[in-house]
């Protein structure tokens, strides 16, 4: 089953975080299918952004958002499937 969750990027102690499409089994930073966004909690306010056409599109093909991408959708006001 597919999984639309975040994988860590960025230096030590500066996280940033890619929003990507992945087979749930795998581990967190391991080959992805899609990036579909990206995801900056050190910039204040915080830095999110979508591809909502992609993440439609897998949303419709199955694939569940995890419970931080599902409020990070909630928050940009991106309609869940």
């Amino acid at each position: 089953m597919l999984r639309i969750r975040l994988t860590r990027v960025g230096k030590k102690k500066q996280p940033s975080y890619r929003v990507v499409v992945i087979d749930q089994r795998k581990p967190r930073d391991s080959k992805y299918v899609e990036v579909v966004g990206h995801y900056n909690p050190v910039r204040q306010p915080a830095e999110v952004h979508f591809k909502p056409d992609r993440v439609q599109y897998w949303l419709e093909k199955g694939a569940q958002p995890s419970d931080t991408v599902r409020s990070l959708l909630r928050r940009q006001k991106l309609k869940l499937v």
